[in-house]
């Protein structure tokens, strides 16, 4: 669906504001286009009063959201660089703002290799959903690795169920004829998967994301996040049914598509902030890389070793292993075979669905 030109600079507003760490849902982004067609401003002066009721920026950063909207609204270049430290880890999503790593001169722009640059844009997909992604979405319920829950249910277990029992007994007349018993009910195990969005990555990404909106709508609990030289969650983008709307939403969440390769900085990120690593306990994590990564392979082998501890089972696709016999050779690869239950071909929607359904028949624990 095309959007009405005049609202295209109010959603590219709210985009910066995201990728500059402030606070813009896209409820506010509703407000600030109906405040602004409430007013009938007469100059921009009104729609910058707007803009300023529906976001509601903290003082201290007046003037960086006030230079944002002139850039937007007013075609204005921003001189003054972003704040941050371009060594600094990566940030997750709404952590604060970041700077761009400028590229080295002699850098691939193929993206064949990995690299330390973020570069920051929105990405359009294409919609091309086939057969094989509606088959993966139907199969998921029934295949997905379950759980014991804490809840009790009716069936053939070990435990006695005195209220039933009691119950029976009364319909007749105080006999007890039968001893019924209960056991835990059975909940899908959580599915994390967390989809390596570099440069090196670019010819997948697409398919990757389109994959991931079959998963979390047929899932009962999956959650996914995007790394590359930062770590942002589309969970909640990726739950609209409609695929092109998830989509479309979840590009204006992600600011580092076909960047740089930190995977090791990412994942710690993810798990220095005990929301998110509570989502890979007990789960079955799915991490969608070709293992490229820029600097050594310490600090991705910690981050594995800490998320192996606490996930169910740990799948590794890489687009690089389309042959059975297929052996790491990367450095980073190599070290963290260990923590790995499975590395798998994740070269095309259909391969990563197949390993995905396969090994979750099959995990280790």
């Amino acid at each position: 669906m095309t959007l009405p030109r005049p609202l295209t600079p109010f959603l590219s507003f709210a985009q910066a504001l995201r990728v500059a760490g402030f606070l813009a849902a896209p409820e506010q982004t509703q407000s600030f286009i109906a405040a602004v067609g409430l007013i009938g401003p007469r100059s921009f002066m009104d729609v910058r009063r707007a803009a300023h009721a529906t976001f509601g920026p903290s003082p201290e950063r007046r003037e960086e959201f006030d230079a944002l909207f002139d850039e937007i609204f007013l075609g204005r270049v921003l001189t003054a660089p972003a704040p941050g430290d371009p060594e600094d880890m990566p940030n997750a999503f709404d952590a604060g703002a970041f700077e761009p790593i400028l590229a080295p001169e002699d850098e691939e722009p193929s993206g064949a290799d990995a690299s330390v640059a973020e570069r920051l844009f929105a990405r359009r997909f294409a919609d091309d959903e086939n057969e094989a992604l509606r088959a993966f979405a139907k199969s998921l319920p029934h295949t997905l690795p379950r759980r014991r829950a804490r809840r009790m249910t009716r069936g053939k277990g070990r435990m006695a169920d005195p209220r039933r029992t009691f119950r029976d007994m009364m319909r007749r007349d105080g006999e007890v004829a039968r001893l019924l018993r209960r056991t835990r009910k059975q909940r899908q195990r959580r599915v994390l998967l967390l989809i390596d969005i570099s440069g090196s990555m670019k010819s997948g990404t697409d398919g990757a994301l389109r994959l991931a909106h079959s998963l979390v709508n047929a899932g009962e609990q999956v959650e996914v996040f995007t790394i590359g030289t930062r770590l942002t969650r589309v969970t909640r983008a990726l739950k609209r049914r409609n695929r092109e709307q998830a989509l479309e939403l979840a590009s204006g969440l992600v600011a580092d598509w076909d960047g740089g390769t930190r995977l090791g900085e990412a994942l710690q990120v993810f798990l220095s902030v005990p929301r998110f690593a509570g989502f890979a306990r007990g789960a079955y994590v799915v991490v969608i890389s070709d293992g490229l990564e820029r600097g050594g392979p310490e600090t991705l082998k910690q981050a594995m070793e800490r998320l192996d501890g606490l996930a169910w089972s740990v799948l590794w696709l890489t687009p690089l292993a389309t042959d059975a016999h297929f052996q790491p050779r990367t450095e980073a690869l190599r070290a963290i075979a260990p923590m790995i239950d499975r590395l798998g071909d994740g070269s095309s929607p259909q391969a990563i669905a197949g390993e995905i359904l396969h090994f979750a028949k099959g995990g280790r624990r």
